[in-house]
């Protein structure tokens, strides 16, 4: 794949949850260019060019970042405090997607600069619709500065 026009970064750990996000964006028509990652460790990578993203240039067309909370190596909460210290990345909208419904968790995403905290839904059709909802909001809705 080429990463340089990448325009969602998804990090996401658990095989299952990212299946079920990647289709449900897929069906609700979104065409921008998702880029799946494991850990907040390879986005990180991602972000900076490092590791298996050495030779690529930095992510300048990245409108949006879906970031798990619970991720092995670095985690959602980590990489959330290191985009929104980079000035490049810092207004680039961060939705943490989670199964955490943790106050303490809600409020330190927030008080880091996270966009929105979506509480991933357990049944499936609430799933689809909230990620067809998140897609719309984000992608098509929102207003960005240029």
């Amino acid at each position: 794949m080429n990463d340089d026009n990448i325009e969602i970064l998804f990090a996401e750990d658990s095989v299952d949850d990212a299946l079920l996000t990647l289709r449900a964006l897929k069906k609700s028509g979104l065409s921008n260019k998702i880029l799946h990652v494991k850990d907040g460790a390879e986005a990180l990578d991602f972000l900076s060019s490092k590791g298996n993203y050495l030779n690529q240039t930095p992510p300048e067309h990245l409108k949006l970042v879906l970031l798990d909370l619970k991720m092995p190596k670095v985690s959602g909460l980590e990489v959330l405090i290191k985009l929104k210290s980079n000035p490049i990345f810092k207004s680039i909208p961060v939705v943490i997607l989670t199964s955490s419904k943790e106050d303490p968790d809600i409020k330190e995403c927030y008080a880091q600069g996270a966009n929105s905290y979506i509480v991933k839904p357990v049944d499936s059709d609430n799933f689809f619709q909230t990620i067809k909802n998140l897609s719309l909001y984000w992608m098509i809705s929102n207003q960005p500065p240029q």
